[in-house]
This record gives structure tokens, sequence and C-alpha cells, in this order.
């Protein structure tokens, strides 16, 4: 499917905001709420420290949930003044672990959460589990229906650590393009995103490798491997599913 270009967003406070309006809705709103955020001015720390709660919460209705994540980002904002001078970059730039713990201490950011502002407003090495991954996982056997968020995250961050050799990934690459190429695909694969900032952020080989692999779940779990009625035989991962009924 190429490469995704993910996050979408003009600035890592953008991503941000993006990682609080992206919890229980789909992204197509997402994109209204920061249109109408970008649209009135407000899709920076100033702009949201400086709006009033009643019309931020007009601008992010799009988003569902509207009153509570307008809360959330105003608490954001007033946490990231109290310890950091209003500076997103220098709370970003606190090492890995101390910013996580710091993130899933505020109102509102769970592991999901915090994890994607780490990966991609802060290009820090942590990988992001989100539904899609786990309905892959199960489905393809990777991982139990019991497991937990730390359970499924380490592991992933444990097998995209292991370093191969560039003759090893490019065969195993072409086994599986030649199994892909044999299975019905009668539809075009997913159109990746535009590029943006974001996107396009410095990064280390480790995070960029993270942010790529989720993109893609995201991508595979949205256009085939869905939650009722998935295109298995239209899936790039098709050649990967292991025998038997798939888990769901």
């Amino acid at each position: 499917m190429g490469p995704q270009h993910w996050w979408p967003a003009e600035s890592a406070f953008e991503v941000v905001v993006g990682a609080f309006l992206t919890q229980n809705t789909a992204w197509s709103n997402v994109e209204r709420a920061i249109a109408n955020l970008r649209a009135a001015g407000r899709a920076s720390v100033e702009g949201i420290r400086s709006i009033s709660t009643e019309e931020l919460e007009r601008l992010l209705r799009p988003a569902g949930y509207f009153r509570q994540k307008a809360a959330r980002l105003k608490n954001f904002v007033a946490h990231l003044d109290a310890g950091y001078g209003g500076s997103l970059e220098t709370m970003l730039a606190r090492p890995s672990a101390a910013l996580r713990e710091e993130l899933l201490a505020l109102n509102g950011i769970g592991p999901e959460t915090a994890d994607s502002i780490l990966l991609y407003a802060a290009s820090h090495e942590v990988f992001v589990v989100d539904a899609y991954t786990r309905r892959i996982f199960q489905r393809h056997r990777l991982a139990g229906a019991d497991d937990g968020y730390e359970e499924i995250r380490t592991a992933v961050e444990h097998a995209l650590q292991t370093d191969t050799t560039a003759s090893e990934r490019m065969a195993r690459f072409a086994a599986l393009a030649k199994a892909s190429a044999a299975a019905d695909d009668t539809e075009p694969r997913p159109l990746p995103h535009t590029p943006s900032p974001a996107s396009g952020m410095a990064r280390s080989e480790l995070a960029r490798r993270f942010n790529e692999f989720h993109a893609l779940l995201v991508q595979t779990g949205k256009h085939y491997c869905r939650k009722a009625a998935p295109h298995c035989e239209r899936c790039p991962l098709a050649p990967l599913l292991p025998p038997g009924p798939r888990p769901r």
C-alpha cells in the first residue's frame, strides 16, 4: 500500500489535538473538527488557551463528546502552561518513560492516546495499539482476546526492534508479494494520505518503523479486516492468515 504519511497534521500540537479528538469517533469527524479550529485560528496552544470553553465546544462538535473533549484540551494546555511555560516542544523532549507516565496521569489520556502523542507528535520510539491492531492480531493468532494493551505493545516493539539484513527483508517481501499477487485482488489498494508537516518530522529509523507499521495496520483494518464482513480474500495479509475459523 506504500508509505502512509501518517499522522496528517500541520504541527505537533495538531497531532495532540487529533489524539484527543479521535477517541470514540471516526477520523473523518476529527478532520472536520480540526478544520473548524484552523478556520477559526485556534489550532495552536495559544488558540486553545484563549478561546472560551463554549466556543471551543462549538468548533469540536463534529468529533462527538465535544464538551468532554473541550475540557480535556483545556486541561492539557493548562498543564503545559503550569509545567513548561506553554512550550509543547519542551514537554515532548522529556525521556519517553517519564513523558508517558506524565501523560497517563492527565485526565482523558489512556495508553493509546499517550502513545499516539509520544510517537506521532514527539517522535519517540513507542508503538501504538488500537482496535485495528487487536482485531488483526487476534484473527492472525498473534494475540489472544485477553491480552492487555502493554502485552501487545511490548511484543510488537520487541519484534520490530529485531534487525535483519536487507537481503533477508527483500526475500521475505518477495515471497509475500508473490503469494499476494496470486490472491483475488479485484479492487485497487487504499490510497495513502497526502504528506503533511507532521508526517515529515525527523524520526529515528525505529520510530519511523513503528509509525509506518501502525499506519498500515489502520488501513488494513479499515478496508479489509473489518469488524463485520471482513474482506479476507482481497486483504494483502491473506497469505499470512492461519487456516481454520477466524477469532472474532
